[in-house]
């Protein structure tokens, strides 16, 4: 049985077929066009199809899907066996809660701190009996480096692409960075800290386009043994949610 999951987020479409629970191809996409759609489902037959977004507006290319298959519109009603007890879940990224489905799915006997380093980055947390209560959302690092830029007169646009060490910074250059990416490390750490005081056997799992840089900061911590990388983390709780939705 084979089904797709799509992931619309602010910056990136990410599409993915699984068959079964197993993940057989994932692509990442700027923008996607009906030539990239006939390529993913060209020669497969799909039991289902869920689509996960953050965007109001609807592409072409979606509709071209459901004419197709019947498509499965994610949201936080479909909880695929976590209990929600956010206070306005109709407000809940769907990113998110695709992002906790997953976790848990994978590692349903851990307590499961859920990192996502996208346009924003966000702290979730669902505990060994799949009870999620909410989380955090706070400015992603590429949003940090234009907001240092946007705000203020003089100083200027880096990007993230260069590591920044030291406790602090030498020139502005350098200072901004420290800024930035020490105020992430520090960020990560903080909330890790509290999180875990909620019980032990616990993971850190990281997701998003931010994930690897996330790992560095944490790398030399007394929380990077505990710290597992998930890629494919949403488009993973999207397949799950799914299976579970048409039990």
């Amino acid at each position: 049985m084979f089904n797709l999951a799509v992931d619309i987020g602010n910056t990136f479409t990410k599409i993915a077929v699984f068959e079964n629970d197993d993940l057989i191809k994932a692509k990442q996409y700027e923008h996607v066009d009906l030539s990239d759609i006939d390529a993913i489902i060209a020669g497969r037959s799909f039991a289902n199809v869920i689509i996960s977004s953050v965007k109001q507006t609807k592409d072409a290319w979606q509709s071209i899907l459901a004419d197709k298959f019947n498509i499965t519109k994610f949201n936080s009603q479909i909880t695929a066996g976590i209990n929600n007890h956010y206070k306005t879940p109709q407000t809940l990224g769907a990113d998110r809660w695709a992002a906790v489905i997953g976790a848990h799915y994978l590692y349903p006997s851990h307590n499961n701190i859920i990192i996502g380093g996208g346009t924003c980055i966000t702290y979730d947390f669902v505990d060994t009996a799949a009870n999620y209560f909410g989380g955090s959302i706070s400015p992603g690092l590429n949003m940090r480096y234009k907001a240092v830029n946007y705000y203020t007169a003089a100083l200027p646009l880096l990007t993230a692409d260069e590591k920044f060490d030291a406790t602090y910074g030498e020139d502005t250059a350098s200072a901004i960075r420290s800024g930035i990416q020490n105020g992430i490390k520090y960020e990560l750490q903080g909330f890790i800290s509290e999180y875990i005081k909620q019980g032990a056997g616990y993971n850190i799992i990281l997701h998003g386009g931010d994930s690897i840089f996330f790992d560095t900061l944490l790398k030399n911590s007394i929380f990077a043994p505990y710290v597992k990388i998930e890629p494919y983390l949403v488009l993973k709780g999207l397949n799950a949610a799914i299976n579970k939705h048409n039990d």
